[in-house]
């Protein structure tokens, strides 16, 4: 009996984890990454970004959360490649070519497809770590 029992419950597993497999990704709202995404993600990774920005409110505290830069009124294309490629007061020139530079802005489009993420000033305590409970 015990042997139904366990060839029945490892047959439902077997069934249940193919069923998954088969159907992970139908949800996936921003699609597989093109080339151009990937060289990005890539570049954001080679050059460090993340101990600077933040990308669904993980990473750094001098620069912006840039997971939905791309579609923040005013920021189009053209003004993210100019701080991208030049840099700014804060952020360092990269000396980036028009290609990285070009899926660097590809990746955070991407980025910014996938959803929103906004943390509160409230849940940020004084040396810029995300809390996750107030302390008493």
């Amino acid at each position: 009996m015990a042997s139904k029992i366990f060839i029945f419950l490892f047959s439902a597993f077997a069934a249940y984890s193919y069923i998954v497999y088969i159907s992970s990704d139908k949800g996936n709202k921003e699609g597989t990454p093109d080339k151009h995404v990937i060289a990005g993600w890539k570049t954001w990774q080679d050059k460090n970004c993340q101990s600077c920005h933040q990308l669904y409110g993980l990473g750094g505290y001098m620069g912006p959360d840039l997971t939905n830069i791309v579609s923040q009124p005013g920021r189009n294309t053209a003004y993210l490649l100019s701080f991208i490629k030049h840099g700014s007061d804060k952020m360092p020139d990269f000396e980036l070519n028009e290609t990285q530079s070009g899926d660097l802005v590809s990746f955070l489009a991407w980025v910014d497809k996938s959803g929103k993420s906004k943390v509160r000033e409230d849940q940020v305590n004084w040396s810029g770590n995300y809390m996750l409970d107030k302390p008493n």
